[in-house]
């Protein structure tokens, strides 16, 4: 298949591989975080050795986001996607073969360098979506990207457990390699939309970031709805083992409750196709908000009443984000479609900016206040994106009373 030109029932088939594509390639940065004591032990690593598994590779995946993501804009997004997948294999398999801290470090950088194949498959998606149907599917993308997210770790942890850590890189990687094979078959080729050298391309953003208010307000409002995100999950399976006395399989199955929240997404995109999508972004801030806020409720509640009000919470904030990330990607799309690689760079650096802001900070209130600590911070940063979206709202309504 070699056009751009699709049937509805071939584009729902490409579609739906791509949020696998999506899903198992984001899932590469978080399978660790379960093994890290496997491996440990395996390789002798102290904490801080184990520490710096995870951190290289969200900075991979940082780095990669900020200098990677522009080729989308000046190479054919089907080649970069392949090539990446083969890349992040690769990489898989040689961190199953590892067995010294220097070089698990540096696969660990370029493991999170590769996955940003993710972030290259939903600018993909967007260009192949039927007319009018851009929102739900970007949402579609999106519900498999964050799948990916949250049962990794529970996945991780199981075949972990059962086989070693070893084996579960190593099937990740077979995963990877057979999506490549996939993508290459179905996908068609993408125009390029622009002929542009690379640092022409990241002098340009900076233009993009200058040029478009929406664009600086999107990648703003989704970054402080990350920091309570990531504030929760960063904290939560310590809150409940000293709480609750509760392991690390339980923190999972709360994974298991947000991802529920996530297979809403794609009718948040359909939302966005209807009722435009800065409304969404604010119905997915008010949501977000108001599922931290409940858990201001728990003093007043038994054990289970408690367990069970925070996977109540997990599911409504993580259906609002993923509504609300959905949405901002279909707004900054539609600002210059053909810079939209560059368009999604900015955007998520503000939402990985977000996101080490939220573990850092959810870390440091939960020693200092505890649980109730982490919750303000996460209601009040939640509260923030709300009123940012709000504001827009606001001023657009002006703007449009002024001129008629």
């Amino acid at each position: 298949m070699n056009t751009s030109t699709l049937t509805p029932a071939v584009s729902r088939w490409v579609i739906f591989i791509l949020a696998i594509g999506a899903g198992f390639s984001v899932a590469s940065i978080y399978y660790a975080q379960p093994l890290l004591p496997l491996m440990g032990a395996d390789l002798h690593l102290s904490i801080e050795g184990m520490g710096m598994v995870p951190t290289l590779t969200q900075a991979g995946y940082a780095l990669g986001i900020l200098f990677l993501l522009p080729l989308g804009d000046r190479y054919d997004r089907r080649t970069l996607i392949v090539i990446k997948s083969i890349a992040l294999a690769g990489l898989l398999l040689a961190c199953s073969l590892t067995g010294q801290i220097h070089s698990l470090l540096l696969i660990s950088l370029l493991i999170g360098m590769a996955a940003t194949m993710a972030q290259d498959i939903v600018p993909a998606a967007a260009i192949l979506a039927p007319a009018g149907k851009q929102g739900k599917t970007v949402g579609t993308v999106m519900t498999g990207l964050l799948l990916g997210i949250l049962l990794s770790r529970t996945v991780s942890g199981v075949v972990g457990e059962a086989f070693g850590w070893r084996v579960m890189y190593q099937l990740a990687a077979g995963s990877i390699a057979i999506l490549a094979a996939v993508m290459w078959l179905i996908l068609p080729r993408f125009a390029v939309p622009s002929n542009l050298r690379y640092l022409e391309l990241m002098r340009s953003m900076a233009h993009l970031w200058r040029r478009y208010p929406a664009l600086r307000r999107a990648a703003l409002a989704q970054g402080f709805l990350s920091i309570a995100f990531s504030a929760f999950w960063s904290t939560l399976a310590v809150m409940l083992m000293e709480h609750y006395q509760l392991g690390s399989a339980v923190a999972g199955g709360y994974g298991i409750a947000g991802a529920a929240g996530a297979l809403a997404a794609p009718l948040a995109g359909g939302l966005a196709d209807k009722l435009g999508a800065g409304k969404v972004t604010q119905l997915g801030a008010a949501l977000v908000t108001v599922s931290f806020a409940l858990m201001f409720l728990m003093p007043a509640l038994g054990v289970h009443g408690q367990l069970i009000l925070i996977a109540v919470s997990a599911v409504g904030f993580d259906l609002g984000l993923q509504s609300s990330l959905v949405a901002h990607q279909n707004l900054v799309y539609g600002l210059e479609p053909q810079a939209r690689g560059r368009l999604n760079a900015l955007l998520f650096t503000g939402v990985f900016i977000g996101m080490a802001l939220g573990s850092a900070l959810g870390s440091q209130l939960y020693t200092m206040a505890g649980w109730p600590g982490v919750v303000a911070l996460a209601t009040m940063t939640a509260g923030i994106a709300l009123a940012i979206r709000l504001a827009e709202s606001a001023r657009t309504s002006t703007s449009v009373m002024q001129n008629s």
